[in-house]
């Protein structure tokens, strides 16, 4: 019965499928030309604004995907993003996020805008002192 069990085992393991690379990577560029085409329909000036082809984009996700598992690739996979990284390059290159370079305010205004809370603060306690020494009056 072991030696049942375990040529069954053994018959399993040699039908698993592997990852056939090179099948991927032929049938991916099919893909991007895909997404190419798509992307024509799109103003070159709004590459960068991803709700105006974001369905475009799904549906080459889902095109990668489907001939990764057709290749009996998983999803994603080195290759895979190789490819998909090529694309970004070719579409979107100049999208890059201009970063905000923050700098302190001048010292003069930095000193006000440090000053102002403080002295309202000492103000109030003053006043909340003053009145309560003074509640016969009030």
């Amino acid at each position: 019965v072991n030696g049942l069990v375990m040529l069954g085992f053994a018959g399993a393991r040699q039908q698993t499928n592997f990852c056939n690379e090179s099948l991927m990577l032929e049938k991916l560029p099919a893909c991007g030309k895909s997404f190419e085409e798509m992307m024509k329909k799109v103003d070159s000036k709004k590459w960068c604004n991803l709700t105006e082809f974001i369905m475009y984009y799904d549906k080459f996700t889902q095109c990668t995907e489907r001939e990764a598992n057709i290749a009996s690739c998983f999803w994603p996979n080195p290759l895979a993003e190789g490819f998909i990284t090529g694309i970004h390059k070719q579409f979107f290159s100049n999208c890059t996020s201009e970063k905000v370079h923050w700098e302190d305010p001048p010292d003069e205004i930095l000193i006000t805008l440090i000053l102002i809370p403080v002295m309202l603060t000492c103000a109030m306690i003053t006043l909340v002192v003053w009145c309560s020494k003074r509640s016969d009056i009030l």
